[in-house]
């Protein structure tokens, strides 16, 4: 099977073009391409599909098989993959998703997508459609108590669950331990992703992110945008500007468009290198 080993800021992901390969199954592939030393090495796996309601369709899958609905940096890369293949000659593209059809802006270099603009949707906030366990019908600086102790968080869907968490300092954080805690917090029914924020000025947030089924990563998309609005709601940031959300694995712009209630994200995509991988042993 070919694949694409594409990266956005470093949430990376295995890229299959499905307008050519058949993925039998795609939980099962994307156990075993994700593995950093059996496999190839990725944060999951995006089957990019034909479909009959947008210009293409992405399918993904987290590296413990399960399947995701929605991926900001994964659906950049995605529209650099088709465009810069020939799948898609234009550079406003729409790409339909689990969590509904995504519109996406290129600026092209050198006959290649560079940099992408992806309109994410508005935000969800009520918490019922999140899902969030709460009392209220939105969860804005709730409490909640989490291994003993006490944190104050902030529910925002982007096709994606997130709990926003804002803290002191994120580069002291025991993610590995407290990050599980979330994911798996009867506070969720489907589970959450979490980001721990600390605010630099009105401009400008850090964060670092457990993404449920698959742990900490360098970068997540979604999470950012989330972020933003959270930002905005709680009064951290300045509502009229983009944010400036700085992860491990680089920097993205956030704007939530008010008067629309869209978010907008900005940020690049790269193709790491192309290969072949046999996965017989798989049934594939």
């Amino acid at each position: 099977m070919k694949f694409t080993k594409m990266q956005g800021i470093g949430n990376d992901y295995v890229y299959i073009n499905c307008f050519e390969e058949t993925v039998k199954d795609p939980s099962a592939v994307a156990r075993f391409v994700s593995d950093r030393h059996f496999g190839i090495g990725s944060d999951g796996l995006i089957l990019i599909r034909p479909s009959q309601v947008a210009d293409c369709e992405m399918d993904m899958y987290n590296l413990d098989g399960s399947q995701g609905a929605m991926c900001g940096n994964g659906i950049r890369c995605v529209a650099k993959y088709v465009f810069d293949h020939g799948i898609v000659n234009k550079t406003s593209i729409s790409i339909a998703t689990k969590s509904g059809i995504k519109y996406v802006d290129l600026t092209v270099k050198d006959g290649k997508a560079s940099l992408i603009r992806v309109n994410m949707g508005s935000p969800i906030l009520q918490a019922t459609q999140i899902p969030v366990v709460a009392d209220t019908e939105q969860v804005i600086d709730a409490p909640i108590q989490v291994d003993g102790q006490e944190y104050h968080y902030t529910a925002v869907s982007m096709g994606n669950p997130h709990a926003i968490v804002y803290v002191e300092d994120t580069d002291s954080l025991d993610l590995a331990k407290i990050g599980p805690s979330f994911e798996n917090h009867v506070n969720f029914p489907d589970r959450i992703n979490t980001e721990f924020v600390q605010v630099l000025d009105e401009h400008t947030v850090k964060m670092r992110v457990w993404e449920r089924g698959s742990g900490e990563t360098l970068a997540c998309g979604t999470g950012a945008c989330a972020v933003a609005v959270a930002s905005i709601l709680n009064g951290h940031v300045s509502p009229d500007t983009p944010v400036t959300v700085k992860l491990l694995g680089g920097d993205l712009q956030i704007f939530w468009n008010r008067s629309e209630n869209l978010v907008y994200m900005t940020g690049p995509a790269v193709t790491v290198f192309d290969g072949q991988i046999d996965l017989s042993f798989l049934g594939e």
